[in-house]
């Protein structure tokens, strides 16, 4: 019996009146997710595409494939280069995922399979738990509302899981994006309703519940007893001469050689992802362009401003687009077209505002040296507003030209 065949004979059974109907909404997701839909537009009064939204989600679960796999690598290489210079610290370390690694590979930095096996220690039972927590919200509240399960949970799943520090409590993981799916979607109505990003809103409430997992300087490297500031980080306290005269360079910070969240470090990886959706015009170009010029706008405006006590004034926007989730965010978070603005007027607006954001927040307030994921999320809000500026504005314009 082929597959096809199986999942029509189960699907008998979990059809509404039989034994098993409430397993009927499990039961569309596999079979969608498999094969697809039955039921098509067929009349000519719709218009049909063959990038429906389950393909369009796993599309962009495909682009950030590039950042998770560097990210696996990069969490091993940062913290094999630590064994290497410490050994003293290796022997010290215990707990499961260091006796499977002992038992699967070694701690040669210059090993990709080394690197690569330990960092996937660390971020497959994260994205795991966060899939498996968040497709049961999923569901529960598909069977409740009696409706299939979308798809969306496909991408916010896996940008969750990009933007947390490798050493974050598993239980803190299934708490945040338990928070991003029931609080940041689901309660206003599910996939395409959602004012804000469900992932960012997960992240952002496990930033300010437990901020001691999500900051600092010893979450970033996962070697017990060993503290290693971002370059962000470290950018606050010196400037660029900080980063410098920390063996960073500009090339490294790009490739992405340096400590941070699993997904956020490799700016090529993250660029090569996202440009593939910008080719394939899933993401909105316009709202990736006015994050850009945003955030070089005002940060060579405060160049020139200048500051003597704070450093990150005379940050240049080239190091920006380096450090951080900015990258991230910009081509992977900002262009949610749920959460984002909908108007092409309104995109060029939703971008600048989020770009002039990241550096307001990252240069001036010195509370969070981050800034993007709380730039977008503010962005998110004032998205509907900018739309409705915007299509008012096209209404006055239509109209004064009947005068």
């Amino acid at each position: 019996m082929g597959l096809r065949s199986f999942m029509d004979a189960l699907g008998r059974h979990v059809q509404k009146g039989s034994k098993y109907e409430k397993l009927h909404t499990f039961y569309e997701a596999m079979d969608t997710f498999l094969y697809r839909p039955a039921s098509v537009t067929r009349t000519t009064s719709h218009v049909r595409d063959s990038l429906d939204l389950k393909r369009m989600i796993i599309l962009v679960w495909l682009c950030t494939f590039p950042a998770m796999f560097f990210g696996m690598w990069n969490i091993g290489y940062q913290a094999n280069t630590v064994f290497a210079a410490h050994p003293d610290l290796l022997a010290a370390q215990t707990g499961w995922r260091f006796e499977l690694i002992r038992l699967l590979a070694g701690f040669n930095p210059a090993s990709v399979y080394d690197n690569m096996v330990q960092g996937a220690m660390y971020f497959l039972p994260v994205y795991i738990v966060t899939f498996a927590v968040g497709i049961t919200w999923e569901i529960l509240f598909a069977t409740i509302r009696g409706h299939e399960v979308n798809e969306g949970f496909f991408g916010t799943s896996i940008l969750f899981a990009l933007t947390l520090p490798p050493t974050i409590p598993l239980w803190q993981v299934a708490l945040g994006i338990s928070f991003g799916v029931v609080l940041g979607k689901e309660v206003f109505g599910g996939t395409g309703k959602n004012f804000i990003n469900p992932a960012l809103a997960g992240r952002a409430f496990l930033f300010f519940a437990y901020p001691a997992a999500m900051s600092g300087d010893v979450v970033w490297n996962v070697v017990d007893g060993y503290a290693g500031a971002t370059a962000l980080s470290r950018a606050a306290g010196g400037g660029v001469a900080a980063l410098t005269q920390g063996g960073l360079s500009w090339t490294d910070a790009f490739f992405g050689f340096m400590p941070g969240a699993m997904g956020e470090t490799s700016t090529l990886a993250i660029l090569i992802g996202g440009g593939a959706l910008l080719i394939m015009r899933i993401s909105s170009w316009r709202i990736v362009a006015g994050v850009m010029i945003g955030m070089m706008a005002f940060s060579t405006l405060l160049n020139t401003i200048g500051s003597a006590t704070n450093p990150l004034f005379a940050l240049p926007w080239y190091w920006h687009l380096v450090l951080g989730g900015y990258a991230f965010g910009m081509m992977f978070m900002a262009t949610d077209p749920v959460s984002a603005a909908m108007t092409n007027t309104g995109k060029w607006v939703f971008g600048m505002l989020i770009g002039v954001m990241v550096v307001m927040i990252r240069v001036i307030n010195p509370a969070f040296p981050e800034g993007m994921m709380l730039a977008i999320l503010f962005g998110n809000l004032f998205a509907p507003l900018i739309d409705y500026f915007v299509i008012q504005a096209n209404i006055k314009r239509r109209a004064a030209r009947r005068v």
